[in-house]
């Protein structure tokens, strides 16, 4: 282009929905169209010739909709060296047009409303404007008003006027399915013609309806499926049904022609012979006296307008009856005709899916009414595909009951980053593993500072979505190895480092594998062991054999590596390989912090989640009521909180008044246990979930206000006006997949801590079990039942019922039958977990009180071998997967039912109240549980930690011998010689230390003598010290045994065992000298 800056404006109107408005061609081919197309604006840029420009070949931008609506719309092009704005009507779209733009020589022509020579490129329908231009400017010189003044550069084609004549066209809106319009028509005559033009988003709906003449039958043409449909009828029977046309739902302006004469009835849809239909029937037509278009009156039994679909929602425009045009002006005034509910002299309709509001590359489509989401393969849910179907981690699988395995994670959760494919290695330090497309040992020679060896990295992965992963985790690290022979990495006379790598930030590092990025050496280096103590690197050696420099590189905000750079390989004898292995990353970054005042809050900028909006937490408080969150607008606002021991709402303004979303819970959410809250709010609904409670949703009003606008700071555990403020801990706090930085900000601030006492260990709690004893957590507060005796007790909890359990814990045991796990039900339906009598684990559910329960058998090993066993059961609605000790998840289908309706209680141990259930699980039940229990955990419930640790405030009762131990983190008889093995080892000093120590002990022998000496004295202290304390321990391990006599000999072993290791550990603890 000649002009630096190039600009082109015009306005237009215009009734047709395609047409060229504008051409500008360049002598080697290069071209910009805009063109209308289906009512739509589309800009093309094409860059002429293939060859010589591959990239990109081609730019296309659609802006605008329903543009064919007699309106004027504005159009501004800009294009300044790369960048090109193109705006519709206030709706702009910049872009680049990558480089290639440059080229474009466009000074050849310019042409408007068409083309000079058709079929010249490729547009989309070719066709020349027909409406109304002005305003036409290009680099401000006034384009109409060259042409008026019939400048020589200016040549016409085709009719063309300089005044806008607008036909007279009246289109009317049916704005509801009530709405219809009766005309009249000369009743008795032996051809019927009526044509019309329609427009609508809605796929059903009836069009025109008449009576036919002294027949008591009549016609009806209506929408099905968005195609039209002409059914002919008599009273009980359908004479003609056909169909024309496809996809008339689209929003465009569709023809159609109904003619019938004599017996034969045809239909023409688009004037379009191939969108036509005909058919003959045995029946001669006459015309009745009234057309009834769109719909039916709702007075009076008119038999021609029964109909099974409801009126049409659209636009109608040149109605013609018998080639004679309905005046729709007279209609209006009342001269003729009858209508109700209608819009005269206006289309009504809106193109809801522009702005598309559906995220992440969701499909839009519409009724008149609104519009869906369609969110297949996008990996998103929702009612605007915003929130994630995967999970932010491995972390969070985990967490979910899964295995090691492929699975696809959402490190931003509901942002813009799509999810990606890692593997999660779960056995124990959950990480997370992302492969990149260069994993092998590569050999590198002859590479020098003027040709260095250069490799680059592709992850699996964008650098964002590897960024919002390595933020999330709370370590990474990457293996880098560096294989040398006569090949130096930081040896460097001129200052300049011989090897180098490049990570996220795209800066040099010089630090290699073991280092720290402070220093610039290796990990020999850092500790003082290189094979030549004048260099910081092995290879710096530079000796003519090989050696490395391996280690991992743990500095978060360096990685992934992404390009490494070799250039000393290139002396006699010289080689280098390299090897750098996949990212790892684990630990999910809980960031939280306690309040401990009332008045006491964390502020953070304002929450911008105008369209849509989630937030999500964990919470754990004692209070019975406290504001999680709120932040503010001047009418606007959004606020989470506890209104009451049992119940969370969610409540906010976008302008139409307020609105609130509540969940109730029917146990106390104050019981100082974690708890999971998730809202979420867009232009279509709002929601709010709770635990594993049933999500609860509000649909927001048509076409109403749907901006969130706020504009003050938002509050965490707090409010604005300092009420109700949240006392507790809150943790992992995310607001549309952002983490928020809880712990920073309590650090500087008064009455708030950074952190919350003791949530790791949430679920970890081990308990022994005698005989007989029982641990019972109750889900409904027993005084409800007492109060309301009278009733019936399943009709208060209802909706406690669950589609999913999540259900984990370890036990260790010798006997069998026992009963592991048992949840009961207000509906006779229960859930049991037993040992049967050859020590298999067997899950019995019954989800139908009328059904036999479902009978799970895993026959792994006999699981009462006295060592700890880890299980694992979930259950997503007839789904159940079960996992013993890590072993391939088992998946089994359930046939009772999907339902857990009115779960009434958790029992660990012997079940005392009266229940209805299977021989087997009765057998169990028998013997109860003796034995270790340990990190049981039900959906968001832990029953040992409430009973050990809350059990004033839980709603927990405990009956027999139970007490708090740490059998479930002992793994067998050589814990306590591995732990006292593992001290030893941490006091013993390097192993290159033992030739010098050698020495020292050769030449002073003597003073050996003496510590020697004092050395026997003291074990020979401690030895009388451990035999009082055994004795000791032996006396109450026999008072024991004497209060369980009818445990059996191998149980009593298995205590002893683990009592002998509590001993060995406690007098480490207590006699350490």
């Amino acid at each position: 282009m000649s002009a630096l800056k190039d600009v082109i404006s015009l306005k237009f109107k215009t009734m047709q929905s395609d047409g060229i408005l504008l051409h500008r061609e360049g002598q080697n081919g290069d071209h910009i169209t805009l063109e209308l197309s289906k009512g739509k604006l589309s800009l093309l840029i094409n860059l002429g010739d293939t060859k010589t420009h591959p990239s990109n070949a081609q730019i296309n931008i659609t802006l605008g909709s329903l543009l064919d609506d007699q309106h004027w719309h504005s159009v501004l092009i800009e294009h300044f060296n790369n960048q090109v704005n193109f705006t519709v009507d206030k709706h702009t779209h910049h872009f680049h047009a990558k480089g290639d733009f440059n080229y474009l020589d466009l000074d050849y022509e310019l042409s408007f409303g068409g083309m000079p020579v058709p079929g010249k490129s490729r547009t989309l329908s070719r066709r020349n404007f027909h409406g109304c231009f002005e305003n036409i400017y290009y680099n401000g010189v006034n384009i109409i008003d060259l042409a008026r003044k019939h400048k020589s550069q200016i040549y016409f084609v085709g009719n063309m006027s300089f005044s806008c004549l607008e036909p007279q066209v009246v289109p009317v809106t049916f704005l509801s399915s009530s709405s219809y319009l009766t005309l009249p028509d000369t009743s008795g005559q032996d051809e019927v013609f009526i044509s019309f033009q329609f427009r609508t988003w809605n796929k059903e709906g009836l069009l025109l309806s008449s009576r036919l003449h002294q027949a008591s039958g009549g016609f009806l043409l209506y929408l099905s499926d968005g195609k039209v449909k002409i059914s002919l009828h008599k009273p009980g029977k359908t004479l003609s049904d056909i169909t024309a046309g496809a996809g008339l739902n689209n929003g465009q302006w569709h023809s159609v022609s109904f003619s019938a004469k004599r017996n034969r009835i045809s239909v023409i849809v688009d004037n379009d012979v191939t969108s036509s239909a005909h058919a003959s029937i045995p029946l001669q037509i006459y015309s009745g006296d009234t057309f009834y278009f769109g719909g039916c009156p709702s007075s009076g039994n008119i038999s021609e307008c029964n109909t099974s679909f409801g009126g049409f929602q659209g636009c109608m425009r040149l109605i013609s009856i018998g080639n004679k045009a309905v005046d729709m002006i007279s209609v209006q005034q009342n001269v003729f005709g009858n209508f109700s509910d209608l819009q005269i002299d206006l289309c009504g309709i809106i193109d809801r899916c522009l702005p598309n509001y559906c995220e992440h590359g969701g499909e839009c489509s519409q009724s008149w009414n609104s519009f869906y989401c369609n969110c297949a393969n996008t990996g998103y849910k929702g009612a605007t595909c915003h929130y994630p179907i995967y999970e932010q981690s491995c972390e969070a699988y985990k967490h979910r009951g899964n295995t090691s395995g492929f699975y696809n994670i959402d490190s931003d959760g509901s942002g813009p980053l799509g999810p990606f494919l890692v593997y999660c290695n779960m056995t124990d330090t959950t990480w997370t593993i992302i492969q990149h497309n260069n994993t092998n040992l590569t050999r590198v020679k002859s590479a020098n500072r003027e040709n260095p060896h250069t490799v680059f990295f592709k992850y699996s992965a964008s650098l964002d979505q590897l960024q919002a992963t390595i933020n999330h985790a709370e370590h990474c690290e990457q293996e880098l190895a560096y294989h040398c022979k006569k090949s130096r990495l930081l040896d460097k006379p001129d200052g300049m480092p011989l090897s180098w790598w490049i990570g996220r930030t795209n800066e040099t590092q010089t630090y290699w594998g073991g280092s720290s990025p402070a220093v610039q050496k290796c990990a020999c280096g850092l500790e003082g062991n290189c094979i030549d103590s004048q260099h910081y690197c092995n290879c710096d050696a530079d000796r003519d054999e090989w050696t490395n420099d391996t280690g991992f590189l743990s500095y978060k905000e360096h990685l992934p590596v992404t390009e490494i750079v070799i250039t000393d390989t290139d002396r006699p004898n010289s080689e280098a390989a390299y090897k750098l292995g996949p990212l790892l990353c684990h630990g999910t970054f809980w960031n939280s912090a306690s309040f401990n005042t009332e008045a006491s809050y964390l502020h953070f900028p304002t929450f911008h989640g105008e369209l849509s909006a989630d937030v999500s937490f964990f919470f754990k408080t004692t209070a019975s009521s406290g504001v999680f969150l709120e932040n503010l607008g001047i009418q606007d606002f959004i606020r989470i909180e506890l209104y009451s021991p049992s119940e969370v709402i969610f409540s906010f303004d976008v302008g139409n008044g307020p609105s609130e979303v509540s969940v109730q819970s029917l146990t106390s959410l104050n019981d100082n246990q974690w708890h999971y809250v998730k809202a979420e709010r867009n232009i279509k609904e709002a929601s709010l979930q709770v635990d594993q409670l049933p999500q609860r949703s509000h649909s927001a009003p048509a076409d109403g206000h749907i901006r969130l606008q706020l504009n003050s700071q938002l509050f965490v555990g707090g409010t604005a006006s300092r009420q109700k403020g949240f006392l507790g801990c809150i943790r992992s706090l995310q607001l549309n997949g952002m983490a928020l930085d809880l712990e920073e900000r309590a650090k500087i601030t008064p009455g708030v801590e950074p952190g919350c006492p003791g949530h790791c260990s949430s679920y970890e709690i081990s308990a022994y079990f005698g005989t007989g004893t029982s641990v019972t957590y109750n889900f409904q507060e027993y005084y409800t039942l007492a109060k309301n005796s009278s009733s019936h007790a399943s009709s208060f909890y209802a909706d406690m019922t669950l589609n999913r359990e999540a259900i984990t814990f370890a036990f260790r045991t010798t006997r069998t039958p026992s009963l592991l796990l048992y949840v009961s039900s207000f509906y006779k339906e229960y859930l049991s977990v037993i040992l049967t009598r050859n020590g298999s684990l067997q899950i019995r559910y019954k989800l139908d009180s009328h059904q036999d329960p479902d009978v799970f058998s895993i026959n792994i090993k006999n699981m009462a071998d006295g060592q700890l066993q880890h299980v694992k059961i979930s259950r997503e609605e007839e789904m159940l997967f079960v996992e013993v000790n890590q072993n391939e998840r088992m998946k089994f289908i359930l046939s009772s039912g999907t339902e857990f309706n009115a779960i009434k209680s958790l029992t660990l141990g012997k079940i005392l109240e009266n229940s209805d259930i299977d021989e087997e699980t009765m057998k169990a039940n028998s013997h109860g549980f003796i034995g270790c229990l340990s990190s049981v955990q039900f959906n968001h419930i832990a029953p040992l930690k409430a009973a050990l640790h809350h059990g004033s405030s839980a709603p927990v009762i405990v009956k027999g011998r139970f007490t708090e131990s740490n059998c479930g983190t002992l793994t067998g008889a050589d814990s306590t010689s591995s732990e006292t093995t593992h001290s030893f080892a941490d006091h013993s000093g390097p192993i290159d230390e033992g030739e010098p120590l050698a020495n020292a002990i050769r030449s002073d022998s003597a003073i050996i003598g003496g510590v020697i000496a004092v050395v026997i004295f003291i074990l020979l202290c401690i030895t009388a010290i451990a035999i009082r304390i055994y004795k000791k321990k032996g006396i109450y391990s026999k008072n024991e045994a004497k209060g369980s006599e009818n445990e059996d000999s191998a149980e009593s072993a298995l205590k002893s065992e683990l009592s002998m290791q509590n001993t060995a550990n406690e007098n480490q603890k207590e006699y350490f000298f």
